[in-house]
């Protein structure tokens, strides 16, 4: 668990106490620069991910850098004027993903957040941009931007896909339900090669690990044999089934380092082959509909944009 101060979470605007350097020392910002926070510790990490209007990131530690709001009266009119922003109430879905969602959870499973977040229009204009992502790692959450977001999803990215059929829904604007309400136009024949390129170029490092550590990340193999099942599923059923279902206790059983890699390795091959025959059995078009994605994007937008 980080130690981040209670008042510092992603999407805070903050003032620097320290000058930030880049290569070779040289000064990007002077002391008294305000940035936004994109990505909170994690773990042991102490420092927070900053982004300052002219794109360029630094990671700080909390003694360099205070909430902006704290400098606000002798700030104003020095700074961009998103000193309001709250990441919280630009969330339009939020979800539990990860071993929860897949049913794959044990006593000792973190829960998993991640969702998306619409960006104001004032921040958009602004001099430091949308941020594609937040991450606030003491949260165990990850929020894209809207338009981050449908791009990925239009790559048949596992892991968004799988946030828009998250059994486990928390959050879910009236732009969001609409979203979810055409999910399926996102789902393509491309499901096939980035779900099962990944498992593929994984299982390969796993296979390298074995022969020149002696080791196996079991919970890896687990979520790549799983990654393989949900893809093939997807190919049939229109649909990403994230919960794994009867497939449980099997799936545990690699987490547990119960198989041997010889049968986990064969598992993956039969596994492989299935992917291939749902390919060719699949009704799922060769190509996502990037016209309705960017009708609900284009809707998003006009939506934040402000009323005159």
């Amino acid at each position: 668990m980080s130690h981040q101060p209670h008042n510092i979470h992603a999407g805070t605007q903050i003032v620097t106490r320290v000058s930030v350097h880049g290569s070779n020392n040289a000064l990007i910002h002077p002391c008294g620069a305000v940035g936004i926070v994109t990505r909170t510790p994690c773990g042991e990490e102490q420092r927070y991910l900053i982004r300052f209007p002219d794109g360029f990131e630094a990671a700080l530690l909390p003694d360099e850098m205070e909430v902006l709001k704290h400098f606000k009266d002798r700030l104003d009119g020095e700074s961009p004027s998103l000193q309001d922003f709250s990441l919280e109430d630009h969330v339009i879905y939020r979800c539990i993903v990860g071993s929860r969602a897949y049913g794959l959870e044990t006593e000792a499973s973190d829960t998993d957040l991640r969702g998306i977040y619409l960006a104001p229009a004032e921040l958009h204009w602004s001099l430091y941009g949308a941020p594609e992502q937040f991450e606030d790692n003491e949260q165990q959450a990850c929020y894209w931007e809207l338009q981050k977001f449908i791009t990925m999803a239009l790559k048949a990215n596992p892991n968004i896909l799988e946030c828009l059929y998250s059994p486990l829904v928390e959050k879910a604007t009236p732009i969001a339900q609409e979203l979810l309400a055409m999910r399926d136009k996102f789902l393509s024949q491309m499901i096939f090669q980035t779900f099962n390129g990944y498992a593929l170029s994984q299982f390969k490092k796993i296979g390298q690990d074995l022969r020149n550590q002696g080791q196996v990340r079991w919970k890896h193999a687990m979520h790549l044999l799983r990654l393989l099942m949900t893809g093939a599923a997807t190919l049939r059923e229109g649909r990403v089934p994230v919960h794994v279902g009867t497939h449980r206790e099997e799936l545990l059983a690699v987490k547990r380092g119960e198989l041997t890699w010889d049968q986990v390795d064969a598992w993956r091959q039969r596994l492989h082959r299935d992917f291939e025959q749902a390919l060719a059995e699949t009704k799922l078009p060769e190509r996502p509909d990037y016209e309705a994605a960017n009708r609900v994007l284009i809707t998003a937008r006009t939506a934040a944009a402000p009323k005159t």
